[in-house]
């Protein structure tokens, strides 16, 4: 038998291996002939640190950042002495009149920073808290942790003399609510333990906690005097009216410590959404790196509560818009913590000036939270029924 007779054809019978074939050998021009490989994002390393460059975040994250400057500075100028945007942005440059010195830095800058820093800290707070429990509905408002300062809050309002006196006096109401806001948010997470932390029992207990936290504020606002009532209810609604620079510099430096220390634990939680599993396989421990976001979140959150009180929404809707704007498959934390900024800041400008009468600017971020609550379970439901 000849070597045609196994070959009729004449053809080549070299064989390869799949396994070493060179794709570039193959395929010069480096692109799939099927065409069905999408493009990847190019990669971006400085020593051992690494990350995916996307253009269009970045293009997002720096248009929300001016757009909140802009609107930051238009809530200094607007008030009963009105001072035109250059002139702000002037003053803000250290070459102002002193007359708009007097106005811009003493009497409506830590208003205006104030809505800055809790901004910031709720959105970063909710992208956090809704990354790890992968599920658009958790934030700080519906995990109980703004429910729980409020009620150390009211309590120390609302309680007079003795003890409660004591705290208010030492530490002060802000610091107080920060270290209810913990707590809470501490217990919310022991008790969702079990093995880890499951993101749907996070939310159900969050909820639990939450009643409860607010069934105890109703009671103290019932069973307390009326002058007290009236200034927790001022509390309670969310407001950055008479904010002073006190207050500013503890939520300002709580959050810039936070902040550094959640941008150092990101890098390890990338993985973290393919799954435990991967991330465990890459190295990551995963267990240790929720809880530590998870804290940060919960601090981040009480710090704004103790600043501005506890303003609904903001870290619901800044994640999930930031990222539908940034088109990212989870919340991109630096956009949604300038978007909350540019929400909070917004919302109090519209407060202080759509109506006669000024309203606390949780007024107004609860009137554009709650539509947005209704749309994401119309739209979760719609998911799970399908078509």
């Amino acid at each position: 038998m000849s070597e045609t007779d196994l070959n009729p054809a004449g053809a080549n019978l070299t064989t390869t291996n799949p396994a070493t074939t060179n794709p570039a050998t193959t395929n010069p021009t480096g692109t799939n002939p099927t065409g069905t490989n999408p493009p990847l994002s190019p990669g971006v390393r400085f020593g051992r640190v690494s990350f995916v460059w996307r253009p269009w975040l970045v293009l997002v994250t720096l248009m929300l950042a001016v757009s909140a400057f802009l609107v930051f500075c238009l809530s200094i100028a607007v008030g009963d002495f009105p001072i035109g945007l250059s002139r702000v942005i002037a003053t803000l440059l250290g070459q102002g009149e002193q007359v708009d010195e007097f106005v811009v830095m003493d009497l409506r800058m830590p208003r205006a920073l104030a809505g800055l820093v809790v901004g910031i800290a709720l959105g970063v707070s909710g992208a956090i808290t809704q990354s790890v429990a992968r599920n658009p509905l958790a934030s700080p408002d519906i995990l109980g942790i703004t429910s729980g300062a409020s009620a150390v809050a009211v309590f120390l309002v609302t309680v007079s003399g003795g003890a409660a006196a004591a705290v208010v006096g030492s530490v002060g109401l802000s610091a107080a609510a920060l270290l209810g806001g913990l707590g809470t948010g501490l217990l919310v997470y022991f008790l969702a333990w079990r093995r880890g932390v499951d993101g749907f029992r996070l939310i159900l207990i969050g909820i639990s906690v939450s009643a409860v936290m607010q069934a105890l504020t109703t009671w103290l606002l019932v069973s307390a005097d009326i002058r007290d009532v009236a200034r927790a209810q001022a509390w309670l609604v969310g407001s950055l009216d008479g904010r002073s620079w006190d207050e500013v510099h503890i939520a300002f430096w709580g959050t810039l410590v936070l902040l550094v220390v959640v941008a150092a634990a990101a890098f390890s939680f990338k993985p973290m959404h393919l799954g435990d599993d991967v991330a465990a396989g890459l190295g990551v421990r995963y267990t240790r790196v929720r809880a530590v976001l998870l804290l940060c979140a919960v601090l981040l959150a009480a710090v704004a509560v103790s600043g501005a009180g506890p303003v609904p929404f903001v870290a619901l809707v800044a994640p999930q818009v930031a990222m539908r704007l940034a088109r990212c498959p989870t919340p991109p934390m630096v956009a949604s913590g300038v978007l909350g900024a540019l929400l909070l800041i917004g919302s109090d400008l519209i407060a202080r000036t759509a109506l006669p009468v000024t309203l606390p600017v949780g007024v107004v971020t609860a009137a554009i939270g709650g539509p947005f609550l209704v749309y994401l379970l119309v739209r979760a439901n719609l998911r799970r029924t399908g078509p």
